[in-house]
């Protein structure tokens, strides 16, 4: 039974990952409805990242392979410093130093407090709301090229509020990037890039914590959740780069806002409880 539910939890890891409506909330919701009802814990959801951020790798594995190769190159003076591939591996390298920080600091709040369901929609309204209204004001006119320290920072930290279950990685470094005026693939571009050297480093080291301890899920449950995951998060980056290119957020602000809302009449009719 625990296997089929790991197998579920998969799937909904690589269905939400990627659309700006927090993966994290939707393993902590669904948890609570599966048969053994229980919140599938921090250090599985860290995991099954690994899937979906090895999808993210194989999607734009050619960007990858460059930008990391001028790195290199620029610093040790093969290719100027100022290459725009090189510079691009600067600015993730910046962007990721605020999530790394704020993650050691607040390990335990995120392993805890952080996962309250009462939190979590609070999280997924706010930042709901905050993603429909950055689609609707930002300029929309900047590219990739334009990014700046100052933006990669300011992305950094969008994204570091993803340590908070219902924020959204990829919603919250969006909506930085539409408030600063990026085009919506622009902003979902560089959220993924960003997210790769964050992502991969959490869900190794919760790996290696639970590799004499595993939680809820056995490691190899845990694995199979994580193989899931990543087949069905190439499918959904191929459609949200495709979505984004055409459409607006709209979609994904109802649904969150929606979500948000029957979960907090969930808890306060006590049907679900918020730890």
């Amino acid at each position: 039974m625990l296997l089929l539910e790991a197998i579920i939890l998969g799937l909904v890891q690589g269905l939400t990952e990627f659309l700006p409506i927090s993966s994290s909330a939707h393993l902590r919701i669904v948890g609570e409805f599966l048969p053994s009802a229980q919140d599938p814990g921090a250090a599985f959801t860290a995991i099954t990242q690994i899937g979906t951020e090895a999808a993210v790798i194989v999607f734009f594995w050619r960007d990858i392979v460059r930008i990391v190769g001028h790195w290199f190159r620029a610093l040790f003076g093969r290719i100027p410093r100022n290459d725009p591939d090189a510079r691009m591996g600067w600015l993730i390298i910046i962007g990721t130093i605020p999530i790394v920080v704020l993650g050691l600091l607040f390990q335990k709040q995120i392993e805890t407090i952080f996962r309250s369901l009462w939190l979590i929609a609070g999280m997924l309204i706010l930042f709901g709301v905050l993603l429909g209204i950055a689609d609707l004001v930002g300029a929309k006119n900047r590219k990739l090229e334009d990014l700046t320290i100052g933006h990669g920072i300011i992305y950094g930290l969008a994204q570091s509020l993803a340590l908070i279950p219902g924020v959204s990685r990829s919603g919250g470094t969006i909506t930085a990037g539409l408030f600063m005026g990026y085009e919506r693939p622009a902003a979902a571009r560089y959220a993924f890039l960003l997210a790769i050297p964050a992502v991969l480093g959490s869900g190794f080291f919760e790996l290696y914590k639970s590799w004499d301890q595993p939680g809820v899920f056995t490691l190899g449950e845990t694995a199979v959740a994580t193989g899931v995951a990543f087949i069905v998060a190439l499918g959904v980056i191929a459609f949200l780069m495709s979505w984004i290119s055409r459409h607006s957020f709209l979609p994904f602000v109802i649904y969150r806002v929606a979500l948000g809302t029957l979960v907090l009449v969930l808890l306060a009719t006590g049907v679900i409880q918020p730890l």
